[in-house]
């Protein structure tokens, strides 16, 4: 099925107007929990720390990291959300409530990403589409697939992206959350250009991650904040790959969300790092991106009951899917994209 399929043909009008009705009490309970976790996370190793030997702090670090990349992805989804008005009900709450309590302690944008991202689903799956080259390459070898995932774990992918993020800021690249780089044009501009627009577009990620190191130092521990930028260099880049990988890679090249999008089951470990938000019912959300994220596990078994989507796979089963090419299918099997 190739064709662009219409809502209409799916749910009742009476049906659509129910699920697309946002809600500002969930929208702030997604919010705070996110941040409650965060929080409870810093208290954790806090209050531990002393009493622990050389391997437990080891540990309860990795531990942190951990949780605290899985709700800055939770941060991302939030702002991805709000980027389609549909986290909250009232619209100051998406264009600015979240742009500070979500996009700007990731070092994101809501207005950027909206503008962004509006092109994604307009393009999903074509050559337009701007996030086409997150999920270029697949299916893959599992020794390929094996080398992205370290290189995520150790920080080469975090620090590549932290470059390119200080660059876009800088206005020397195009502005984006995918992969593909776009050189602006820099005749006529000056060295002290430079670092003066990047402290114009980059001042608020500034403000609000040195707000998390300021509440810190408030509760004495300071060095506490180093987990943060830590986890976004690290297990964040793993995390974000994977529900990339998950929501389009190696799916239909077609019109129509049920066949170019995917939905994926998520359980609890999933949920906590990889897919929070209900950011796993994605074919839903492309066919009606209007949907708030708490009623789509709804509108899936309103699908399912109906026949239009078969039960989704596990991530598990999706990186399996997606790791099984062997290295004598693909003529240009010794250079992969994205190797």
């Amino acid at each position: 099925m190739n064709t662009r399929v219409s809502v209409t043909e799916l749910f009742s009008r009476e049906e659509i107007k129910e699920l697309t009705e946002p809600s500002d009490i969930h929208g702030l309970w997604a919010v705070g929990s996110t941040w409650a976790v965060i929080g409870a996370t810093f208290a954790g190793v806090g209050l531990t720390w002393s009493y622990l030997p050389w391997w437990g702090k080891l540990l309860i670090c990795l531990a942190a990291l951990a949780v605290l990349a899985g709700r800055q992805l939770a941060l991302a989804i939030l702002m991805h959300d709000a980027s389609h008005n549909s986290l909250f009900k009232t619209k100051w709450m998406n264009d600015y409530l979240v742009d500070w309590l979500c996009a700007r302690p990731i070092w994101n944008d809501v207005h950027k990403y909206r503008a962004h991202h509006t092109r994604h689903h307009a393009k999903t799956s074509t050559p337009e589409d701007p996030d086409l080259t997150l999920v270029a390459g697949f299916p893959t070898t599992k020794t390929s697939l094996t080398r992205k995932f370290l290189r995520d774990l150790v920080g080469i992918t975090g620090f590549k992206f932290t470059v390119g993020r200080i660059l876009m800021d800088a206005e020397v690249l195009k502005w984006t959350v995918a992969n593909d780089l776009t050189w602006l044009p820099r005749e006529n501009r000056q060295w002290y250009d430079y670092p003066k627009v990047f402290l114009k577009n980059s001042s608020k990620a500034i403000i609000a991650n040195t707000s998390i190191f300021g509440i810190l130092w408030a509760f004495g521990r300071p060095e506490l904040y180093l987990l943060w930028p830590l986890a976004y260099l690290t297990p964040f880049p793993l995390f974000i790959r994977i529900r990339s990988m998950a929501e389009h890679a190696g799916t239909q090249i077609s019109n129509n969300a049920l066949t170019n999008t995917r939905t994926t089951k998520a359980g609890w470990l999933a949920r906590a790092f990889v897919a929070p938000i209900r950011v796993n019912y994605h074919m839903e959300h492309h066919l009606m991106a209007a949907v708030p994220f708490f009623k789509l596990p709804k509108m899936h078994q309103m699908l399912r009951e109906r026949g239009h989507v078969p039960e989704p796979p596990t991530y598990a089963q999706v990186i399996h899917m997606l790791s099984n090419r062997q290295t004598n299918q693909h003529p240009l099997n010794s250079v992969e994209q994205g190797e």
